[in-house]
């Protein structure tokens, strides 16, 4: 019997997601932290969004920043501890705001007491906790699987003469969900968390923490298919993706509807097709949202985006909801891979991600129309991207949040732990305008409340513009550089300005990249 509780709110909700340490800063060290979200829960909950999630706030020693747990059952000291969240919890509440919190079952840190104990010795009661595999004859890695540098994902451990798997950095060692025992680790470590108070989880890297039980080699990629689904050159289709999550998230679902409301889990499966996507749905009773990265990945183009989104709401099991993202730490910010930081484009893009039925997370500062922050190589933070020769770098879509025009931005009044980098404006600023983005966004998000964003039906579709109703909505988006006409039913019209006026029924004008959204009488 599928379990298919899901609470109330998720239903055509935000969620606002924040990286805690480039947020703001409470106690003036430089780095975000928790009294600093606390500080500005007034002006999320004013934003008009329902949850908030959290990045990693677990201790780490911060190969990863945070990315990389030490401990599954506590809150690092420098974002303030468990006394802090619970204020969180507490005030978030008061608000009507969710807290969800990022959790990494993937692998741990390499600091973990389960690691330190299963490299001591094969003999660990916590070997098994971890991949490992004896050399080749000839002494190299058991199979041809990268890390997230691009390098072998494996490393030798001269101790216990054995390779240990990390899919990321050699400081993060994958954990063998092949054990039951971690398996029982987790759901003790959810009910904790759950039991406290927190309203649900993000899953990072929901697709990848199962492997192949017989370490199979990653076959290569057909030629010309780079692309944000492949792994330098390989399909990740061992080393990952493998059939057996399914079963976990199912036992994981169960546990959450087990609570009263039921509690969520958001995964971030990062797989190239709406079929894959959708699979991890199961029949509404594996997770509660997948984050649906073909549609992320995708240009801001009515050929390549429209599809995708036609697609998913096609295959989603019944009672169950699209999960739509623009942004996040570790990819590009949507103003500059969508939009070229194009004002015009990017209000456009706010109209559409706002109108589409399910659930949208905006990543913070999507609100400013904050695009990527470009800092020199030697300022960098991130160990993963930060060498890369080319391309981008995590780090410029994890600038600190410019909250005014002063030399801190109102972010810290110490050094900040991360560049700036370009600021071309600020909360403060934004504030004051009222035809500012964020004002904009404030006005979209109020227009996605008070609507119930279902069906979506296309009213026309060319290679320029896209038309569709949802609910008492009709929206229509320019995704060309040329003056084109629509036709509307009429009603009241918000351009991409929030101003409103009334039209009526016919053909209309819609600028290069504009959109517009009319309400029905």
């Amino acid at each position: 019997m599928p379990y298919v509780m899901n609470p109330d709110w998720l239903g055509n909700t935000t969620v606002y997601q924040i990286y805690v340490r480039s947020f703001a800063d409470g106690d003036g060290d430089g780095n975000g932290d928790i009294d600093g979200v606390i500080e500005h829960l007034p002006y999320i909950k004013n934003l008009g969004v329902d949850a908030i999630w959290l990045s990693p706030i677990m201790p780490s020693p911060n190969h990863d920043w945070g990315y990389d747990v030490s401990d599954y059952y506590s809150v690092a000291n420098d974002y303030g501890g468990m006394p802090a969240l619970s204020r969180l919890i507490e005030r978030s509440s008061h608000l009507s705001l969710k807290v969800l919190l990022d959790l990494i079952p993937n692998h741990t840190s390499s600091e973990h007491p389960w690691f330190i104990s299963a490299r001591s010795s094969r003999d660990s009661p916590y070997r098994d906790y971890y991949v490992w595999a004896d050399p080749l004859l000839d002494g190299g890695a058991p199979n041809n699987w990268l890390d997230a540098t691009g390098a072998s994902a494996w490393t030798y451990d001269p101790n216990s003469k054995q390779y240990f798997l990390h899919n990321f950095l050699p400081t993060q060692p994958d954990l063998n969900w092949w054990n039951p025992k971690i398996q029982d680790e987790f759901r003790d470590i959810l009910r904790f968390w759950f039991d406290l108070g927190i309203d649900g989880f993000r899953v990072d890297v929901a697709h990848g923490i199962y492997k192949d039980h017989l370490l199979r080699d990653d076959p290569v990629a057909p030629a010309g298919r780079a692309s944000p689904f492949t792994h330098f050159g390989l399909l990740e289709r061992y080393s990952k993706n493998r059939p057996e999550v399914h079963n976990l998230y199912r036992s994981w679902r169960k546990l959450a509807s087990e609570y009263e409301p039921p509690k969520v889990l958001i995964g971030e499966t990062w797989v190239g097709d709406i079929d894959a996507m959708v699979r991890f749905y199961g029949n509404n009773d594996e997770l509660s949202l997948a984050m649906n990265f073909p549609f992320t990945f995708s240009e801001f183009q009515a050929g390549t985006i429209v599809p995708l989104i036609t697609e998913t709401l096609a295959k989603l099991p019944v009672g169950a909801h699209a999960c739509w993202a623009a942004s996040n730490h570790d990819i590009s910010r949507f103003p500059t891979r969508w939009c070229a930081d194009d004002e015009t484009r990017v209000r456009s893009a706010l109209i559409l991600l706002t109108t589409l039925p399910g659930t949208l997370i905006l990543y913070y500062g999507d609100e400013l129309g904050l695009g990527d922050s470009i800092v020199g190589d030697e300022l960098l933070r991130d160990e993963i991207t930060a060498h890369a020769s080319t391309g981008f770098k995590r780090d410029y879509a994890r600038a600190p949040m410019p909250w005014n025009h002063d030399p801190k931005h109102g972010f810290t009044k110490g050094e900040p732990w991360l560049p700036f980098g370009r600021i071309a404006t600020d909360v403060e600023t934004q504030h004051a305008d009222e035809h500012s983005i964020l004002n904009f966004t404030r006005k979209l998000l109020s227009i996605r409340r008070s609507n119930v964003l279902s069906p979506l039906a296309t009213l026309s579709l060319d290679e320029l513009v896209w038309s569709y109703r949802v609910g008492q909505l009709e929206v229509h988006i320019n995704f060309s550089g040329q003056t084109v006409e629509s036709t509307t039913s009429g009603g009241v019209l918000v351009d991409i300005w929030g101003a409103e006026r009334s039209i009526c029924e016919g053909a209309y004008t819609l600028e290069p990249f504009a959109a517009c959204i009319i309400r029905q009488s």
